[in-house]
């Protein structure tokens, strides 16, 4: 447990609230360190009932009393939070942002000079513990300071270190994977249904092989391929199903889905960016009408 840091979260949505559930239950910091904002006063109230965690009234006095600022905000509002929060930043400050497609120059370009800055790209089975976050360091992130990273990361799952040129990829993959899944579970369950079982059974069936296998895959002790050839008999009924899915073109179909997701997250990035900065400009220009 890490008593020497407080932490404040900044949006308190679902990866908001996931983050705060998987700090206080892997004790990465007593209660009393973390710090929540939202603008929402009723989901404050749920947020500090469920986790026992502090409750500021305004995003300023959160990052105020906290060394570690948890940015879980939606992408068009970024700009805003960080004009809010950034004269309380100073140089002891960590930020780190899972805005999506928000990038790492644009969150330190309205930061003062010398902010520590990481970028974090976690996916929705983080809900329950369960998972993946990609991390990027800023220009003046420490190495410390990925580590520290690391640890709240995993606290909801795994995480790894990229290079911020393949944030995109990782929305593709892990990000917009999860969807994936969902469909080959469902799938797997209809075919279960069509020759017979009953559909909770089929469901249960279908979710626990996907989980087991991604199991002996995370084991590391064999790859994908060596495990395939453990279920896979000469002549046997795996062969025909692999066959199947093969002249189903199942490999292209899934590196294509995570091609055009991760095509269009740059896409989706762009945009949150433009509409962050007309928003900054439509405020300016007002105040200029208003002098």
């Amino acid at each position: 447990m890490r008593k020497d840091k407080k932490v404040a979260v900044i949006g308190c949505g679902n990866m908001g609230e996931a983050l705060i559930a998987g700090m206080t239950h892997r004790a990465v910091f007593p209660r009393t360190h973390i710090t929540i904002f939202d603008a929402s006063p009723e989901r404050r109230n749920l947020i500090h009932t469920r986790h026992g965690v502090a409750v500021a009234k305004s995003t300023m006095e959160a990052v105020r009393v906290s060394d570690i600022i948890i940015l879980a905000v939606k992408p068009q509002i970024i700009r805003k939070v960080l004009e809010e929060s950034a004269r309380a930043v100073n140089k002891s400050t960590l930020l780190i942002s899972v805005a999506a497609g928000i990038t790492l120059g644009f969150l330190e370009s309205l930061l003062p000079p010398g902010t520590r800055v990481i970028r974090v790209m976690p996916n929705t089975p983080a809900l329950i513990g369960e998972g993946a976050a990609a991390l990027a360091g800023g220009t003046h992130a420490t190495k410390s300071d990925m580590k520290l990273a690391t640890e709240i990361f995993n606290s909801i799952g795994i995480s790894v270190t990229v290079d911020e040129s393949l944030m995109d990829a990782v929305t593709g993959l892990s990000g917009s994977g999860p969807a994936y899944v969902f469909i080959i579970i469902e799938a797997l369950a209809d075919a279960g249904v069509k020759l017979g079982i009953a559909r909770d059974v089929a469901l249960r069936l279908a979710s626990q092989t996907l989980l087991g296998a991604a199991r002996l895959c995370l084991a590391g002790e064999k790859t994908p391929g060596q495990l395939k050839d453990m279920v896979t008999s000469p002549g046997g009924s795996t062969m025909a199903g692999i066959k199947a899915l093969e002249d189903g073109k199942i490999r292209g179909t899934l590196m294509n889905a995570v091609e055009a997701a991760a095509m269009r997250a740059r896409e989706m990035g762009l945009q949150a960016k433009d509409q962050s900065s007309r928003g900054a400009a439509s405020k300016g220009a007002r105040r200029m009408k208003e002098h």
